[in-house]
């Protein structure tokens, strides 16, 4: 069995939230079977910095949507993209 490693665009809801924060709660928010392999920041404009966490998932587990769920209902998340999706 294999794993899917996806990068994904998490855009905060102001420039004001807490990036390091708001990393912490995605970590803490992400379903069983997955995990975080580091995050990665894209100045997007106006002083907003989207989050590109690379996200480690059981190939059977149904590809990103859990992960993409948990962490759309992450407080202060304005959005959840992939970006990039492969096998590993």
């Amino acid at each position: 069995m294999g794993k899917v490693a996806a990068k994904m665009k998490v855009m905060p809801g102001s420039p004001e939230v807490d990036l390091d924060d708001l990393q912490d709660r995605l970590e803490a928010s992400l379903p069983e079977g997955a995990k975080i392999n580091g995050f990665e920041r894209d100045e997007v404009a106006f002083g907003l910095v989207a989050l590109l966490p690379t996200v480690i998932v059981p190939d059977d587990a149904g590809g990103t949507e859990a992960v993409e769920e948990s962490f759309a209902g992450v407080d202060g998340v304005e959005s959840v993209a992939v970006e990039n999706v492969g096998r590993i």
